[in-house]
């Protein structure tokens, strides 16, 4: 299975990125990847778009319909993946699906053997009917994929343990209830104890999602103790300005991972450029 921000400097956490798979449109998507790849963050969290997301807010609901409206559905995902994972030497993709609108008209084994065989690196079923979890836990075992858990710090404890457990490629700690851009009133360093408790359940990285758009918020969920912190709204809020500019998304992206990330004075050694395996 894929090994989640493992490969980065001591000190520097890992850094994934959000974005809805179709906005931007797919041939451009391919070079955002390859960028990424080049500035070796560790993951991007692609998401197949699906309408009026309860857990998300105006940004990311905007995006999701962009790319519906250009007609991206799962398999023009995966075939996507299949043709840039090779591409990719750093990079790792976890695949974001919601159950309803991608995957509640199809076979569960089948279509997570597809997602696999596909090169996802990871996936995360978004709205997965309880009833259902222990065939989705199957399923992943079967087809040897790493499973993206998430809870949030004020789910029950036995909620947050059993995520824990199912983690196979990162637990994603949702900062905070409520909806993605906005902030955890106490900040990100304040999850630390539930870092910790989470820990005692799987060695699985834990990525800090919610209200992360800035160098400070990175640092401030490194100390919490996490391994990675997802950066979602304020990503996409670049792709669409720059999408309304009529400018390059890439370039904008690359401009933006360069100005969240922490100098190498506030976490660890900066980060070589230089492509090798990892």
């Amino acid at each position: 299975m894929a090994d989640f921000f493992a490969h980065r400097p001591p000190g520097r956490p890992g850094l994934a990125l959000f974005l809805n798979a179709g906005d931007p449109p797919l041939d451009e998507l391919t070079d955002v990847a390859l960028m990424l790849d080049e500035e070796r963050v560790d993951c991007l969290e692609l998401a197949v778009p699906f309408p009026n997301s309860f857990t998300d807010g105006p940004v990311v609901r905007r995006s999701a319909h962009r790319a519906l409206d250009r007609g991206t559905g799962l398999d023009d995902v995966l075939a996507f993946i299949a043709r840039t994972r090779p591409r990719l030497r750093h990079l790792r993709i976890a695949l974001l699906t919601d159950w309803s609108h991608s995957l509640k008209h199809r076979d569960l084994d089948t279509t997570v053997k597809d997602i696999t065989a596909s090169g996802a690196d990871g996936l995360l079923v978004h709205g997965l009917p309880p009833r259902l979890r222990a065939a989705y836990r199957e399923a992943t075992r079967a087809a040897g994929t790493a499973v993206v858990s998430t809870c949030y710090p004020t789910s029950p404890e036995e909620t947050r343990a059993q995520a824990a457990r199912d983690a196979t490629a990162y637990l994603y700690l949702v900062a905070h209830y409520g909806r993605s851009g906005t902030a955890p009133p106490a900040g990100h360093a304040a999850l630390a104890p539930t870092v910790t408790g989470l820990r005692a359940h799987n060695d699985s990285p834990i990525a800090v999602g919610f209200g992360v758009s800035t160098r400070s918020h990175v640092a401030a969920v490194a100390a919490s103790g996490a391994d990675a912190a997802i950066v979602g709204s304020a990503g996409v809020a670049r792709v669409e300005q720059t999408l309304h500019e009529e400018g390059c998304v890439t370039t904008a992206l690359r401009d933006f991972v360069r100005s969240i990330r922490p100098e190498p004075d506030e976490a660890g050694t900066p980060v070589s450029r230089t492509h090798q395996r990892s």
